[in-house]
C-alpha cells in the first residue's frame, strides 16, 4: 500500500467560468496515493467534457490498481527511468487510445480530445507527465516557476524567437495545441521527475487559469495564502472570473508537508525499481 497522506496537503477547485455554459474540464486527487490529475477537454457537444472525463476517471483509477497490487515488472521502468515515470507514460497511452477509440466509434464525438498533467508524489519526489497546454508550477520559498513547457504553438514561436513572451500574453494563438489525448492513436507525454522538499507547493491547472492571471499574481495569491490551500484554489479561480472568466478555469494545489522517504510498505519493498 502507498500511503503519504501524512505528507501531502491537497486542495482543488474549478468552475465553468463566466463565458462557457459548462465545464469540459475535469480533476482528481487523492493524499493517500499522492497522485493528481487534471485535465482540459476540447470537442464540440460537450465532447470534451467526455474525453477529459474518460482520462481522469481511467488514469485514476487504473494508477490506482497499479499502485496498490502490481508487481514492478507488470507496470515496466525496467530502463532506470523512476518509477512514476513508467507509471504516467503507461497510463496516459491507456487514455489516449480508450479517448480516440471512443472518438472513432461515436460520430457524435469525433475530433474529441484533451490536454493532461499528471503528478505523482513519491519517495521524496514527484514525477509529471503532460500533453497539451495545461501547466503544473512550482512555490519553492519566495521563487515561483513553471515547470512545465506547453505543448502549443504559442511556445513554439517564442522558443524560436517569432514572438516575446510579452508579446504572447495578447496572441490570437493561445489556445491552439500541437499535442492532445485522444486525437491521434498515440501521442507521448512529456515526462519528468524533480526532488520535492517541504513547504513546496504545487499549482496544477487549466488554460483558464494562466490565460486569464499573470504569473506574478497566482505567485503573489499563492505566497500570501500558502497556509490556506482551500482559501488559495478558490481565490485563484475568483481572479480569473474577476479578470473575465473566458474558458472554464481548473486548479489543484498541493503542499509537501513533510519528508516522505520510502521507508514503508510498498515502497521499502519495491524501491530500487523506483529508481
Amino acid at each position: 500500500m502507498v500511503d503519504v497522506s501524512h505528507a501531502l496537503e491537497l486542495a482543488t477547485a474549478t468552475d465553468p467560468g463566466m463565458v462557457r455554459s459548462h465545464n469540459e474540464d475535469s480533476i482528481a486527487a487523492d493524499a493517500r496515493l499522492g497522485l493528481a490529475v487534471l485535465a482540459d477537454g476540447m470537442g464540440g457537444y460537450n465532447a470534451g467534457e467526455v474525453a477529459s472525463g474518460i482520462a481522469v476517471a481511467l488514469i485514476t483509477e487504473e494508477m490506482k490498481k497499479a499502485l496498490e497490487a502490481r508487481a514492478p515488472h507488470e507496470v515496466g521502468g525496467a530502463d532506470g527511468a523512476p518509477r512514476g515515470e513508467a507509471l504516467i507514460r503507461e497510463h496516459a497511452a491507456r487514455a489516449n487510445a480508450a479517448i480516440y477509440q471512443a472518438a472513432q466509434s461515436q460520430p457524435q464525438y469525433s475530433g474529441m480530445g484533451t490536454t493532461l498533467v499528471v503528478t505523482l508524489f513519491y519517495d521524496n519526489r514527484v514525477s509529471v507527465g503532460h500533453i497539451g497546454d495545461s501547466r503544473l508550477y512550482r512555490l519553492r520559498g519566495d521563487s515561483f516557476e513553471q515547470v512545465t513547457r506547453d505543448h502549443s504553438l504559442l511556445q513554439e514561436q517564442i522558443d524560436s524567437g517569432m514572438i516575446t513572451k510579452e508579446q504572447a500574453k495578447h496572441s490570437a494563438n493561445k489556445n491552439l495545441v500541437t499535442r492532445a489525448v485522444g486525437i491521434d492513436p498515440e501521442v507521448e507525454a512529456e515526462v519528468h521527475t524533480y526532488e520535492v522538499e517541504p513547504g513546496d507547493v504545487y499549482l496544477m491547472c487549466s488554460d483558464g487559469l494562466n490565460d486569464m492571471v499573470d504569473d506574478e499574481d497566482i505567485h503573489l495569491t499563492l505566497s500570501s495564502l500558502r497556509a490556506n490551500l482551500p482559501l488559495a484554489a478558490a481565490q485563484l479561480v475568483q481572479q480569473a472570473n474577476d479578470n473575465g472568466g473566458r474558458d472554464n478555469v481548473s486548479v489543484i494545489l498541493v503542499k509537501v508537508v513533510k519528508d516522505f522517504p520510502a521507508q514503508t510498505g510498498w515502497f521499502r519493498r519495491f524501491r530500487s525499481w523506483w529508481k
